[in-house]
């Protein structure tokens, strides 16, 4: 008989090693938020708008949820230090090609499919495994992975700018492409695999582990679900056009107006690292209605209050919190409802809402004329998932008040 993962014995050393590696990987892989930077370079090249050329981010948010997705499936197959690898090396080849673009479809297909992928198939993965290391720590371990691909979208920020001044647009593609790559690949070889981890809740019993089927048949799953990409439909559509609102609905000049960046960079970064220690000392999903209320604080301000700078600001502030956040919180609550070993996979599909609520929140400005119709609708689904993370129970203790029911019938 096959032993089981659990009986394996690991070093002292070796979650260390792989919180390590996680950190560098997650460094690297935070560098395509700097993509930007090269949407004027690329536009020039390709005599395109800049609009067009900056799809290429949205189509790479998209495909590295749908890698995400995959994630897990892939370390089962591969293990973690391989996938990792991959994805480094992906990425090297991805930003490369992408330095050729003769055109926007070949862009489109390397600067974003390409790209997102190798992202995302290193970014779920290794997150989750390092949070399976540290099953006491879940909260904090996910603010300083998390952290670090914050952090590696503004450290790579002045690495690319003196690139790009530096170098022609290809070889500074390319270079980018080298150093993340050296750096994911440098951490994928100081990491192991989780081992199996029996978990103890309430009363002292073994925490159930749904796989992925099971816990997509449960209505909580979907709640969570429904709750997360309300989080990063407000967090990837107000940020991402942070600028324009400036400038269009509060009447900042563009000089003012570009400090949103700043702003949204350092509120997220609080987000992740405020939620992330609380939900290791507060019930993960109080957190998230701390979050969501935050949130729904900058939605009020943005849909009902006549701004000036500083109102605008911390509306910003609010929901670029709560963005940051839930990216920090959600591997610990899913693996809190459904368990820590599979949390991987059954967090993986949840994770496919960073890429529909970027996509939702553009087309529903495309389709009703603006910003405000984007707003409205960010403000009505905070007000459900405010409702929802009141109100949702684990599918266990659901269950368990279920039966204690029946039986006192």
């Amino acid at each position: 008989m096959q032993s089981q993962p659990q009986q394996r014995k690991y070093p002292p050393r070796t979650r260390w090693l792989t919180f390590i590696g996680t950190l560098l990987s997650q460094f690297a892989l935070g560098s395509v938020y700097t993509w930007s930077l090269f949407n004027a370079p690329f536009a020039g090249k390709l005599h395109s708008t800049i609009p067009n050329v900056a799809f290429t981010f949205g189509i790479l948010c998209l495909g590295l949820a749908i890698a995400s997705s995959f994630a897990g499936k892939l370390q089962d197959r591969f293990g973690v230090k391989s996938v990792t690898t991959a994805s480094g090396v992906l990425l090297l080849i991805g930003l490369a090609a992408t330095g050729y673009s003769s055109n926007l479809m070949f862009l489109w297909v390397t600067g974003g499919v390409l790209v997102g992928i190798a992202d995302g198939a290193g970014y779920l993965l290794t997150l989750t495994n390092c949070v399976r290391w540290f099953p006491e720590k879940r909260g904090l371990i996910s603010a300083f992975s998390i952290g670090c691909y914050g952090l590696g979208s503004l450290a790579f920020k002045f690495i690319n700018m003196d690139l790009l001044a530096s170098f022609s647009l290809q070889s500074a593609m390319l270079w980018w492409g080298v150093i993340a790559c050296v750096i994911c690949v440098i951490g994928a070889l100081m990491m192991t695999d989780a081992p199996h981890q029996n978990v103890k809740v309430a009363g002292g019993a073994i925490q159930k582990d749904y796989t992925l089927g099971e816990a997509m048949r449960k209505p909580q799953y979907w709640l969570l679900a429904l709750m997360f990409t309300t989080a990063m439909m407000g967090g990837l559509y107000v940020v991402g056009v942070a600028k324009d609102i400036a400038q269009s609905i509060v009447h900042l000049d563009a000089m003012t107006a570009a400090n949103a960046v700043t702003v949204v960079a350092v509120a997220n970064l609080l987000g992740r690292l405020v939620m992330g220690i609380m939900s290791d000392k507060v019930r993960i999903i109080r957190v998230v209605t701390f979050g969501q209320i935050i949130c729904l604080v900058g939605m009020v301000l943005l849909n009902f209050v006549h701004l000036h700078e500083m109102s605008f600001f911390f509306a910003l502030a609010c929901v670029a919190f709560n963005f940051g956040g839930h990216l920090t919180t959600y591997p610990s609550l899913v693996a809190e409802f459904f368990g820590l070993n599979n949390v991987t996979k059954n967090y993986g599909v949840i994770y496919l809402g960073f890429g529909i609520g970027s996509f939702l929140g553009s087309v529903i400005a495309s389709l009703f004329g603006g910003f405000q119709a984007t707003f409205w609708v960010i403000f009505i689904l905070l007000i459900v998932s405010v409702v929802l993370s009141l109100t949702i129970r684990r599918p266990a203790a659901t269950a368990a008040r279920n039966n204690e029911f029946a039986r006192s019938l």
